[in-house]
């Protein structure tokens, strides 16, 4: 018999399933996105879109997303989080709408902007209602239960969308949202209780404002210097630009008495620890799912469905393990899980330094699971953590920092793990593609995928081409998969010395009082 009460809501778990169907939709729509790609491009089939413009399909989403992610949070707590759930889903699903009946690559940019505002609405609020509406000590496995539907709408995104172009026209992968939205509307009204900061204060403009610019900035200059090369002025202009303005947010959030976000919580190690650790692990893991699509779909042939499929032992592993892991922190302690987790993600991340074009394909898909396994051990202690180091009712901040830090990351590590595939790539293709005539030398010394462009024109030479290109991704892969491992080495160390050796949630836990804040400065 437990000493003291149960304080969580009534229906949590139920709540819970419902927050999970919220949650789904926006990470699914992070991923779908990607296998309609070729079909949108094509001027009969799809929009004829060039690839710049299906760059800002994808990127219009993700810049206004991260932007906007810590301003919803702070607004949710001060408004309510039901609210801003419902208007959310509302968004996101009125923009998936629009998405799928757009009739040019504008107006398909236009409404992923808006369904980007719609997933900043939704995704913070999720993590505060779990931490509103259960008790500490169930919240490590509700955590444990989001996290897990995090890899899984990761995972099968590529799965469904695969599955719907092979049927349908490229709008269901859109239109798909919809009725899945429209049931999250009628379930958070009819379940989920209101909730917000009952002392909000003022509402800090300033840092508001100073947030959105920057964080806008900053994602804009990691985004176009992935797309275009980092050498060149204007992307440092905006990633330095970026870093300088939220150097302005941290010391007006210093001086001012209402501060949106309390900084002084990054002197405290059961708050920074593992937000330095979401970081580290999402930059290496989005970086592996990148260049794992092309290899699949370039290099070994498959279809975008078979492709996903291949994906799902990831999300098999982060199904299984992700909700169990709040019972392995009770019983060794949320540095020894997330210890071992970074072991078994390194070691995965490491195991793609080792794969070829002719690997036995299961390999891949073994590494896959490993690394779900990791991270399912990762993810759920860091962010339990995050969130028990702060008072229920400024829940949204913490879920605001962790999810715009993993969105972020999420970016930059494909920006900067797919300017290292692209410099080595272009370094190892040059001698195979010296003889060509220029325009089309400089489309296959670009990428993989221009090389077998190129190559569908060449006839008989086009055999040699393709295999000097697979030779080539291959090699730049290697490369790009031994910086995430040493990312994900790194994280192992931020682990060892600064994450708490017990578990964060246990029963007498406090979040962070001004005696730990000032003790840790």
């Amino acid at each position: 018999m437990e000493p003291h009460e149960n304080t969580g809501h009534p229906r949590r778990w139920a709540i819970l399933g419902v927050l999970v169907i919220s949650l789904l939709v926006v990470v699914l729509d992070n991923t779908i996105l990607n296998v309609a790609l070729r079909t949108l491009a094509d001027p009969v089939h799809g929009l004829g879109a060039t690839q710049g413009e299906l760059e800002w399909a994808i990127n219009s989403y993700t810049l206004v997303f991260a932007g906007l992610l810590f301003t919803f949070g702070v607004l949710g707590d001060r408004l309510g989080r039901r609210r801003f759930l419902i208007l959310g889903l509302a968004l996101f699903g009125l923009a998936s709408l629009l998405s799928a009946y757009a009739q040019d690559p504008a107006q398909l940019i236009a409404a992923r902007a808006l369904m980007g505002v719609g997933g900043a609405a939704i995704m913070p609020v999720t993590l505060s209602i779990i931490s509103n509406v259960f008790d500490p000590r169930e919240r490590a496995k509700a955590i444990g239960v989001w996290a897990g539907a995090v890899g899984l709408g990761v995972a099968i995104g590529p799965v469904l969308g695969g599955a719907l172009l092979e049927h349908f026209w490229w709008g269901s992968v859109f239109l798909i949202n919809v009725p899945v939205v429209a049931l999250g509307v009628v379930l958070v009204a009819a379940l989920v209780p209101e909730s917000r900061d009952p002392k909000p204060g003022r509402v800090d403009v300033p840092g508001v404002l100073l947030s959105v610019v920057g964080l806008v900035a900053l994602t804009y200059g990691i985004i176009d210097g992935g797309e275009h090369g980092f050498d060149r002025p204007q992307v440092w202009v905006a990633v330095l630009g970026g870093l300088a303005v939220l150097g302005l947010f941290i010391v007006h959030e210093l001086r001012t008495d209402h501060p949106s976000l309390d900084v002084r919580l990054f002197r405290v190690p059961r708050f920074a620890a593992p937000v330095a650790l979401v970081g580290l692990v999402f930059f290496a893991a989005m970086g592996v799912m990148f260049f794992g699509a092309f290899y699949l779909q370039l290099v070994r042939g498959y279809s975008p469905l078979e492709s996903g499929l291949l994906f799902l032992p990831f999300a098999v592993a982060q199904l299984f393990f992700a909700p169990r892991s709040a019972a392995m922190v009770r019983r060794y302690g949320g540095r020894s899980v997330a210890a071992v987790g970074l072991l078994l993600t390194a070691t995965a991340l490491g195991g793609f330094v080792f794969i070829d074009a002719d690997t036995p394909i299961w390999i891949f898909s073994a590494l896959g699971f490993l690394q779900g396994a990791g991270m399912a051990n990762i993810m759920p202690p860091a962010t339990e953590s995050i969130m028990s180091s702060l008072p229920r009712e400024k829940a949204g901040v913490g879920s605001a920092v962790s999810n715009t830090v993993r969105q972020v990351a999420g970016a930059l590590g494909v920006a900067v793990l797919g300017s290292v595939l692209s410099a080595v790539y272009r370094d190892h293709v040059a001698p195979a593609v010296a003889a060509l005539p220029a325009p089309v030398r400089d489309a296959a010394r670009e990428s993989v995928s221009g090389a077998y462009a190129v190559a569908d024109r060449l006839g008989p030479a086009a055999p040699r081409l393709i295999d000097a290109a697979n030779d080539s991704f291959v090699s730049a892969m290697h490369w790009a998969a031994g910086v995430s491992a040493v990312v994900a080495a790194l994280g192992l160390v931020i682990v060892l010395r600064w994450m708490p050796g017990r578990p964060a949630a246990a029963p007498g836990a406090t979040p962070a009082t001004d005696r730990e804040l000032a003790g840790a400065a």
